[in-house]
């Protein structure tokens, strides 16, 4: 697969490239060949000097602290909230316009948060810095959007089983070594640098420690109001539970919508089955989508779609999405498709 050589096209740069998300980003990069005319790759100075292939060809890893971005037409952040808030400014000041992966800026209102099957309308204006949300806001954006056109969404209620790569590499490989050291020992002290307590075996009611007055967490606080923006809908009812569970990669959520009139089940189904990048997995209770039968990654996975006799008016369903795939990474770059499908670039 090789780069468009193209003098229009942009030139792009992933910093945070030897992450968990940089580096999905790149398996994107090499299986959907975004239009680009070249890639340069950047990370802490610990991964400079390595050699990533990536569209097509190796690439050499460039030190962040010495990187110049004047080159650079639109650069992807993935290498965590404290690095972007540092260096986004100055490479937005060399002229790139910015893809950022992490929370650092999802809770400014200057910055569009972007979910392109939502609202990619706001590429349109070429923002210097573009926002993407939190893994498990954006399969559930694209889903109650739509229903939103067929009914009057009046209230949402998510309960998000969160995984392990929500902390990065290090989450995932502190879950494998927990759970490695547990099938060895039950009574093994586990290693707790990503999560507290272990993961492994284990389920999390709170995915962090910084409860609010009301008891919510701050993932919960930003997942509501993450959802809020990207509908534009500032007074949406929604809560969300947000569990921290032994699984990789995928984000789970069952979901309750309660419509201003009554929901048609048929109807609904045949709704989610036209939506592009959704998979509904409809019929026996076993043929629900699982992190384990998860299929394509890239698509959002939708089961258990029930709506209750007792009260038509809304509906409940199971929802599976891979957080490093759909969640963040194809995100971003479908955020980097519509840039260039509306000239903003």
């Amino acid at each position: 697969m090789t780069t468009v050589d193209d003098s229009a096209a942009p030139r792009v740069t992933v910093v945070g490239a030897t992450g968990a998300v940089g580096g999905t980003l790149l398996e994107l990069f090499e299986e959907r060949a975004p239009r680009h005319r070249d890639l340069r790759l950047v990370a802490s100075a610990r991964s400079a000097g390595r050699q990533i292939r990536a569209a097509g060809r190796d690439h050499r890893v460039h030190d962040l602290a010495d990187f110049d971005f004047a080159d650079t037409d639109v650069a992807f952040f993935a290498a965590g909230a404290e690095v972007s808030r540092k260096w986004v400014p100055p490479a937005v000041a060399a002229g790139a316009l910015v893809i950022d992966c992490t929370p650092a800026f999802r809770q400014d209102k200057t910055v569009p948060l972007v979910v392109p099957q939502v609202n990619g309308a706001l590429c349109g204006a070429r923002p210097p810095v573009v926002a993407t949300p939190d893994a498990g806001t954006v399969p559930l954006v694209r889903v109650v959007d739509a229903v939103a056109a067929r009914w009057p969404v009046h209230r949402v209620v998510v309960s998000s089983y969160q995984p392990a790569s929500g902390a990065g590499h290090l989450g995932v490989e502190e879950l494998q070594e927990g759970s490695r050291l547990s099938l060895q020992d039950p009574h093994a002290v586990l290693p707790t640098e990503a999560f507290a307590p272990a993961l492994a075996f284990n389920v999390l009611p709170c995915s962090d420690d910084a409860l609010d007055e009301d008891g919510f967490t701050e993932r919960e606080r930003a997942m509501r109001h993450e959802c809020r923006r990207v509908l534009r809908r500032p007074d949406l009812d929604l809560t969300t539970t947000c569990v921290r569970v032994p699984v990789a990669h995928a984000h789970c959520a069952t979901v309750w919508v309660e419509c201003g009139r009554p929901v048609d089940r048929a109807e609904l189904v045949a709704l989610l089955r036209s939506l592009s990048g959704v998979t509904v997995h409809d019929g026996p209770a076993a043929h629900a989508p699982t992190p384990l039968t998860l299929g394509d990654p890239d698509q959002v996975h939708i089961g258990r779609i029930r709506v209750p006799g007792h009260d038509p008016t809304g509906f409940w369903l199971w929802l599976v999405a891979d957080g490093l795939r759909c969640g963040v990474a194809l995100n971003a770059v479908q955020v980097l498709e519509e840039l260039v499908a509306r000239r903003a670039l």
